[in-house]
């Protein structure tokens, strides 16, 4: 009677638990604050959370496992009644399902898994004693699968009982132990991915923080540009100011748009370039001349906002505005296997073969490709010595790289 007490108790404590995978309390990135962990966008990826599927899968699966390898055993070396057998092995991994399912909820409800080392190991080797000595018991009580514990080399009845008690208390406590080690690195192991998980979703917000850091100090450094070249245009056009007041409104609309989107066709830019450039003409005239070599093919390419205008604009703030004859300004670009090359070649003062500095819009533009594209992309500023040095101006070729996913 005691025994099937023991079996109902199981039960009920197999209907009454919860099904939720679990999960070690208390799982956090080591070294940061909750306000880092708050400013991840809303669009990030949250914590997969296990589903109980998975975990009644391996339930089965393992116990369905044991139940079947046994069957196959005792068929092949003993030969029991089939029927019989096939009968008490299904007994038994029902048994033993619902004992540590029960356990599950047990160490669950108390925290188990927040434990020391030490403190966990003393009450899981407790639990997986008492679990077998349950099991057991209710297979010694009940006559459950006889040929695991048939005749023992020992005449005294007590001895028989008792060893048919003790050897399937010490096998069932193995199988339990065994169990526990399982339920305990699976829980290990995803805790070590949850915790890389959200150590991508950090890197991943302050990498977009960046990104949104370096656009927002590009925006007013191309405004200021084009508003200095308007009012100089006043001064000395009044009739070209108006219009140029007209493209600077179109350029003001893209950059100001510039800011909720990180990628743009090459199309898109080459449109605000060339009213940019425009403006830049009616400033320098004659001395501003301009050569494209941009076809279809690498128009559609998707290149970071504010690229090329950043290219061009450096080139003609460092280059040539500061030639009294001016130069030429040459843009370009090509696709070919994958790789996109987008180059802006202009003229430029030999002091600029040695600046004292990057120029902040070319580390901007760098920053962002770094971001977008990692390693994948390269921005290369040459400036090559002329060959009647210091007579003729300088070159200066940059080159934006980009290998493009298959």
């Amino acid at each position: 009677m005691a025994a099937t007490h023991l079996a109902r108790a199981v039960m009920v404590a197999m209907n009454r638990s919860t099904v939720r995978f679990d999960h070690p309390a208390g799982v956090r990135l080591a070294g940061s604050s909750p306000v880092i962990l708050m400013s991840v966008p809303p669009r990030s990826t949250s914590l997969p959370r296990p589903s109980n599927r998975l975990y009644w899968l391996c339930q089965l699966t393992g116990w369905g496992l044991y139940a079947v390898g046994n069957f196959l055993g005792a068929m092949v070396v003993l030969h029991p009644p089939m029927g019989r057998s096939a009968l008490d092995l299904l007994i038994l991994s029902v048994l033993g399902l619902g004992a540590s399912h029960a356990l599950r909820t047990y160490m669950r409800a108390h925290g188990w898994a927040r434990l020391g080392k030490a403190a966990r190991l003393g009450r899981v080797l407790l639990a997986s004693v008492v679990c077998g000595l349950a099991i057991a018991t209710v297979k010694a009580s009940f006559g459950l699968a006889p040929w695991q514990t048939g005749d023992f080399p020992i005449e005294f009845a007590p001895v028989q009982r008792l060893l048919a008690l003790v050897v399937p208390a010490l096998n069932w406590t193995f199988l339990m132990l065994l169990w526990c080690a399982l339920y305990f690195g699976a829980l290990s192991l995803r805790a070590h991915k949850s915790a890389q998980l959200r150590e991508s979703e950090l890197a991943r917000a302050l990498q977009l923080s960046e990104l949104r850091g370096l656009k927002s100090q590009l925006n007013p450094h191309y405004l200021f540009n084009a508003l200095n070249t308007v009012r100089a245009l006043i001064a000395i056009d009044p009739t070209a100011a108006q219009r140029a007041v007209t493209q600077l409104a179109r350029t003001l609309r893209y950059t100001l748009g510039a800011g909720q989107e990180d990628l743009v066709t090459l199309e898109q830019e080459l449109t605000t370039v060339e009213d940019y450039l425009a403006l830049e003409s009616l400033r320098l005239g004659d001395r501003l001349r301009l050569q494209w070599d941009v076809p279809v093919a690498a128009r559609g390419v998707r290149i970071p906002v504010m690229l090329l205008q950043t290219l061009v604009e450096n080139a003609i703030k460092h280059g040539i505005a500061e030639l009294p004859s001016g130069g030429l300004l040459k843009v370009s670009a090509g696709l070919q296997a994958e790789v996109f090359a987008l180059t802006v070649e202009n003229t430029c003062p030999n002091s600029a073969i040695n600046p004292a500095s990057d120029g902040i819009g070319l580390r901007n533009a760098a920053e962002r490709l770094r971001h977008l594209f990692g390693a994948n992309a390269s921005l290369r500023l040459d400036i090559t010595t002329p060959p009647s040095y210091p007579s003729e101006p300088a070159q200066a070729i940059a080159q934006v790289t980009i290998r493009l996913s298959p």
